[in-house]
């Protein structure tokens, strides 16, 4: 554990002195977004040492050419980034003609606060320039009221001198990625322009080989100044705007500014009308005032938190926890746009190009049927039926049936070059069907089944009927040539999870299929399905092989895990950790060592299907071995520890998936935060702790409590009610906020739900 910030405040992430050696990792702990853009936590004025500057919008892309020594056929051609955006933040200062350089003056009293509350980011410091003291108030947010402003607020006060102050506000898009495979630039320049209080830019993402989509942004300015300039001029050049503002300050004066910015670009609007969207954005909101806009953002975010918060009691720390990953998750995504997904990042850091992985159907889409309007779950999956076709083609350039979904993708298309991973860990060809079932299932919403899912789900059942080969000596169905979840094991033979997830899709598509033909027979034959074909997947289902050792009575993780070596995690030196910073890769996939939840992935996935006894079997075997290397791991493996009664192990996995980020556990958070996985926290206590399940039309629900925490209590949306859940160690209290009497089953027994139900 690595912890940055000691101070522990519920709502808050405080920062109280200027971090230089570890400046990256505060960058991404005091990162913004609004599910539209956002930006690592840069400061506005001039920092000369180490720094990553990012700012990001979301659903703008590029493919950047595939960079390997070697070509296979199936590879994709490119790999997508999201290119580090404009900087529009940025307000460069002068006191008396020297610069503002927070890497080389003098600072104290530093302080910077996250709000998660409200969404904002306040600053203060005091600095030492050539001996004139100045004290610096910053006060910064992304508006959720209206996605396209950003806005900030600059105060500056002259300490112990009278003097001359200087701002410098601007828009540069003359900027790169720390990712880009050949170090070229992504944009291109098309205009910029500057005038009094004002200024303006656009830039293009690059043509591009490949005939991917072209973005354009646009972005305006607007400066207000409590006192009139004493010399006011502007500046344009290639890519960048800027207006310079000098004022005559007296000591104990306060010069303050606010910066409002718009953002647009061609996913909502033509280019050249990009600007004038901009100017009529910012005269509008403008109008309103800065104290509006910031209690319209802020009232937003509260409205938000009504729904999702979730309330620890006793224990600081895990309450910090949560809502940090709440507050992040949802500043990357809120369901507003369905062209959108939820990439691992989001809008942190350039690692792993900013796309989506499978990362939404596992993890995130749970929280969203929880806390939101159900639409916006319907919205993620729709954003998978739209790229059904670019799966299709992707299967067949491997010469197979049905649809494989793509391990990272902005448009459909496959955009991941490592062989190992791309085409080989194909499971999640499974979640992709898991999420339409988790959505029905939780929703009641099958409609969606008859008009868009069933596609999908054919598709998926044909992929794998087509994956996987007879083994005539054994008389069952293998999947070879494979890598799990555990991604320390490459191309391996009969993953466990791999195949029973493909099992498991199978018999899924069949009675989908069976249940359609009774009640829509139109999807069935839009889909061409015939009976022959339904029999085949049954019968592969019925046959599929899955390891298993009778002598250790537990699931094989795959074929030959059991002859490995074997060496707990608690028995290697504390400098090996994590392995893929200190071992080679070789020595690494020889090992026994899981990166991430894999036979336990399947058990969380299909709780229903396995006995207690059997998840403590296979917890307690191979949790020693799991050195949670993915940020996806911890989570699960607290789930199944709240079901097996391991309540220690629970709050530990707990702490380490809600505190991840925050105390850089797996020492790489200075690379952007762990977005998707920040779902984790919320379902290691509502569906490990709460232990919150759905099946069979039923919520059940087994809440435990951890031994340091006093209760804790949430709400939850489901389908027609909202309800509230709150435990502490004398009372079980479920209200029934909105909505008609549910029955409900607590610890096994059934109630009907009311309004308040106590236990």
């Amino acid at each position: 554990m690595k912890r940055l910030f000691d101070n522990i405040d519920e709502w808050k992430i405080i920062q109280n002195s200027i971090e230089f050696n570890k400046n990256r990792l505060a960058e991404s702990i005091m990162s913004l977004g609004n599910g539209y853009m956002g930006m690592r936590g840069n400061y506005e004025e001039s920092y000369s040492k180490d720094s990553h500057r990012g700012s990001y919008i979301a659903g703008v892309w590029f493919p950047d050419k595939t960079r390997v020594g070697w070509w296979k056929n199936g590879y994709p051609n490119y790999f997508g980034k999201v290119p580090n955006s404009v900087n529009y933040i940025g307000i460069d200062i002068f006191v008396d003609g020297e610069v503002l350089d927070l890497g080389k003056v003098k600072v104290k009293d530093f302080y910077r606060e996250l709000d998660m509350k409200n969404g904002v980011l306040t600053r203060r410091f005091i600095a030492d320039i050539c001996g004139k003291e100045i004290e610096v108030n910053v006060v910064r947010f992304l508006s959720i009221a209206k996605k396209e402003m950003a806005v900030i607020k600059y105060d500056v006060k002259a300490l112990n001198f009278d003097g001359e102050i200087t701002f410098r506000p601007y828009l540069d898009s003359n900027v790169k990625n720390e990712d880009s495979n050949y170090d070229e630039d992504f944009w291109v320049h098309i205009s910029s322009d500057s005038k009094e209080n004002y200024g303006s830019l656009i830039a293009k993402t690059k043509e591009n080989l490949f005939k991917t989509e072209v973005f354009t942004i646009g972005a305006t300015m607007n400066i207000s100044a409590n006192k009139n300039s004493k010399l006011l001029s502007y500046m344009n050049k290639k890519g960048y705007s800027e207006n310079r503002l000098i004022f005559d300050i007296k000591r104990d004066e306060i010069i303050s500014i606010e910066k409002y910015v718009a953002i647009t670009t061609t996913r909502d609007y033509e280019e050249n009308e990009l600007l004038d969207k901009c100017n009529k954005i910012l005269s509008k909101e403008i109008d309103k005032g800065y104290e509006a806009l910031i209690k319209e953002h802020s009232d937003k975010w509260n409205k938000r938190w009504e729904t999702a918060d979730i309330k620890i009691y006793g224990d600081k720390s895990a309450q910090q926890g949560i809502r940090y990953n709440l507050f992040q998750l949802f500043s990357t995504y809120y369901g507003e746009d369905a062209r959108l997904n939820i990439g691992p990042k989001g809008f942190t850091g350039e690692k792993y190009g900013g796309a989506t992985y499978w990362d939404t159907e596992a993890y995130c889409l749970p929280v969203y049927l929880g806390v939101a309007d159900k639409s916006v779950s319907r919205n993620l999956l729709e954003y998978r039926y739209n790229q059904l076709e670019p799966a299709k083609i992707q299967a067949k350039k491997l010469g197979l049936e049905g649809a494989l979904y793509p391990m990272v993708t902005f448009n459909g298309e496959e955009c991941h070059n490592e062989w190992e991973i791309t085409f080989e860990e194909i499971h999640r060809n499974g979640s992709i069907i898991y999420a339409i079932y988790n959505y029905t299932n939780y929703t009641g919403d099958y409609e969606y089944i008859k008009e868009k899912g069933i596609d999908v789900i054919v598709e998926v059942a044909r992929f794998w009927a087509s994956r996987v080969h007879l083994s005539v000596r054994k008389g069952l169905y293998m999947i070879h040539g494979v890598t799990g979840p555990n991604e320390y094991d490459n191309n391996v033979n009969n993953n466990w999870y791999t195949n029973y997830i493909a099992k498991w899709s199978l018999e899924y598509a069949v009675r989908n299929i069976k249940k359609l033909e009774i009640e829509c027979i139109e999807s069935v034959k839009r889909n061409n399905v015939s009976s022959k074909e339904v029999e085949k997947w049954l019968n592969i289902a019925n046959k599929m092989y899955l390891p298993y050792d009778e002598e250790l009575n537990i699931i094989v993780q795959q074929d030959d895990f059991l002859d490995k070596e074997f060496i707990k995690v608690s028995d290697l030196p504390k400098e090996n950790l994590p392995l893929n910073q200190n071992w080679s890769w070789d020595k690494i996939l020889r090992s026994c060592f899981i990166k991430q939840a894999d036979v336990l992935q399947g058990m969380y996935y299909f709780s229903d299907e396995f006995s207690l006894e059997e998840k403590k079997r296979n917890f307690d075997f191979y949790e020693p071995y799991t050195v949670h290397e993915s940020s996806l791991s911890s989570c699960i493996y607290s789930i199944i520890a709240s079901e097996i009664d391991n309540l220690d192990k629970a709050y530990e996995l707990y702490s380490r998936t809600a505190r991840l980020d925050l105390d850089n556990y797996n020492n790489d958070t200075e690379d952007g935060l762990h977005i998707t996985s920040m779902s984790g926290a919320w379902l290691s206590i509502v569906q490990g702790f709460a232990g919150m399940r759905t099946y069979k039309e039923t919520l059940s629900f087994n809440p435990k409590l951890p031994d340091k925490w006093q209760g804790y209590s949430f709400n939850i949306n489901y389908r027609d009610n909202k309800l509230k859940v709150s435990v502490n160690k004398d009372l079980i209290s479920i209200e029934n906020l909105v909505g008609n009497p549910i029955e409900v089953v607590i610890y096994g027994n059934k109630y009907i739900v009311n309004d308040k139900l106590e236990v």
